[in-house]
């Protein structure tokens, strides 16, 4: 590297050699070149496909020298590298990224640059934001605790020592016998200061002039910034060739592309078809080989329709031929003791009393609990249970006549009170079965007086209505008949993000803990609701996986 640190590499390449140099794929990860069992694999796969393939250990990790610090020296790195493997004898200059996770934020990091012999990406399950994927709403994500700390040497340590439940936050990390100095660092940043501007490539996706394969998936902890990352470079893409295009592929997955089976038993029938190595393949054939020239002609978008268990192609994301809804809470006046007690619907609420319910930071909603949250879909279960806490109030709709597909950004706006300093407000998005049955389609978190990280958090003023936005990413669900829609409204989603102990003081440091009342209003003055995007029955799909045949596929639960 610029500075003398030596960073270690396998390089995979075709056998037999062909006869001159040819494109090359760089792989970037922290993981072990030689000790993760993927990464032999994965070179072997692009070697056999013609591909010289390098995959690097980022620095301080396994093989490579210098100090870990988690992001800060991809970009200057990620540089460095691409010269490397552009001046090898068996590169002839045109150079791919590949890689999901921290292998996709490599490729953000160092994308936005402009280096001569980077031609394309494919970032998958990644984000150009560092901090979104550490703070959601203003609550800081818990596994990030448990990942900084097993990080922080050379190699990977031992999680078995994480406590999910210790206080405070900032020792969490010695009470597991893994000081983590990037751990501590992410605590002493809930906001956006100039510590996440170092590693911080939000502008990154729109600066990009080369092509970009964004893949993800819906039950992925990182598909905000999936989303963010074809947002971003979305927004005024040269039409130039080269320079315009992009493709986003989402489908039934988790972190760790979990795809044979999503909450009730579903099968997602061919959903590895549409980001398998086969169409990374093509991407890469097209733009470093110059082949294959009906990849341009494929489609731009395609998600997976859950439910339906078919693919949804289109030109754009989000898509034009989705309509919103709203949908309003009502409620029953008091506080929650099964589900079913509020309702859900179109009509604008009236003159109705507020629903309250306790949040005690002792006994949090905790779905997630011993749950890895970077296999989410297995995770998934019937959430009717937890539908039964008072601390946890329901809306649920009428059943529907027919089939209702959602696919596309889904925001709540919540107007609630409380008589805690700082607090938060969850939703969730669930499809209740026929037989009663939850199943989470979607959920989203707001920390009460964070805001959106540009600023510190304010504390409350007790009993004041606010209005919150919470984000719940988005989804593609097709809701069948005689399935009702529910959205659960509560404080906590511990496992998945910390808990808030409700006392307004730095959260990274706090050992109290004080009981909440909180208030969720829906009338007229404060319309409680739901915004979802409905795409018209007569748009439904007729293909089947993407980059497979277009047989249809008619398989619904």
């Amino acid at each position: 590297m610029r500075d003398g640190v030596r960073l270690s590499a396998n390089v995979f390449r075709p056998s037999p050699a062909p006869p001159g140099p040819g494109p090359a794929i760089l792989i970037r990860q922290p993981y072990g070149k030689d000790e993760h069992p993927t990464m032999w694999a994965r070179g072997k796969y692009w070697a056999r496909k013609g591909y010289a393939c390098a995959i690097q250990d980022v620095r301080g990790k396994f093989a490579s020298e210098g100090r870990w610090q988690p992001v800060v020296h991809e970009a200057a790195d990620g540089w460095d590298t691409l010269d490397w493997v552009a001046a090898q004898p068996w590169c002839d200059g045109n150079i791919g990224m590949a890689g999901e996770s921290y292998h996709g934020i490599t490729q953000w990091a160092v994308a936005a640059l402009g280096h001569p012999n980077l031609r394309c990406i494919a970032p998958g399950n990644a984000t150009p934001d560092p901090y979104s994927m550490t703070y959601r709403g203003g609550a800081f994500v818990l596994p990030m605790a448990l990942w900084t700390s097993v990080m922080e040497g050379r190699g990977i340590a031992d999680p078995s020592g994480f406590d999910p439940w210790h206080l405070p936050l900032a020792t969490m990390d010695t009470a597991m016998g893994l000081p983590s100095t990037a751990f501590q660092d992410l605590l002493a940043h809930p906001t956006r200061d100039a510590f996440w501007a170092r590693a911080d490539a939000r502008r990154a996706p729109a600066a990009v002039r080369i092509p970009v394969f964004h893949w993800g998936g819906w039950y992925d902890v990182l598909l905000h910034g999936t989303l963010a990352g074809w947002y971003g470079a979305a927004a005024g893409r040269p039409a130039e060739p080269r320079c315009g295009d992009q493709w986003l592929v989402i489908g039934p997955t988790d972190h760790t592309l979990t795809p044979a089976a999503y909450g009730r038993g579903a099968a997602a029938e061919g959903s590895a078809g549409a980001w398998s190595f086969d169409r990374l393949q093509r991407f890469f054939d097209h733009y470093l080989r110059g082949e294959d020239d009906a990849f341009r002609e494929s489609p731009r978008v395609s998600v997976y329709v859950m439910g339906a268990e078919r693919w949804r192609d289109a030109d754009t994301w989000p898509l034009p031929e989705a309509r919103p809804r709203v949908y309003y809470l009502h409620g029953a006046g008091a506080a929650n003791t099964a589900a079913g007690d509020g309702s859900l619907s179109s009509r604008v609420p009236g003159g109705e009393p507020v629903d309250r319910f306790a949040y005690d930071p002792r006994d949090p909603v905790d779905t997630w609990l011993g749950e890895s949250l970077w296999d989410l879909s297995w995770a998934l279960r019937d959430r009717s249970e937890v539908e039964r806490r008072g601390d946890v109030l329901v809306y649920t709709s009428e059943p529907l006549a027919g089939e209702l597909e959602v696919t596309g950004p889904l925001t709540m706006t919540l107007y609630a009170s409380s008589s805690a300093a700082s607090t938060d407000f969850c939703a969730a998005l669930v499809d209740v079965f026929p037989d009663g049955s939850a199943h989470l389609v979607q959920e989203g978190i707001v920390r009460a007086g964070a805001g959106d990280g540009r600023g510190p958090a304010l504390p409350l003023a007790p009993g004041a209505v606010a209005e919150y936005r919470i984000d719940l990413a988005a989804t593609s669900y097709l809701f069948g008949p005689g399935h009702r829609l529910r959205l659960e409204v509560s404080s906590s989603i511990f496992g998945r993000y910390d808990r808030n102990l409700n006392t307004g003081r730095p959260a990274a440091h706090d050992v109290g803990g004080e009981v909440a009342r909180q208030q969720v209003h829906h009338s007229r003055v404060y319309p409680s609701q739901i915004t979802l995007p409905i795409v018209p029955a007569e748009a439904a799909p007729d293909a089947g996986p993407v980059g497979a045949s277009r047989r249809a596929t008619d398989r619904r639960h």
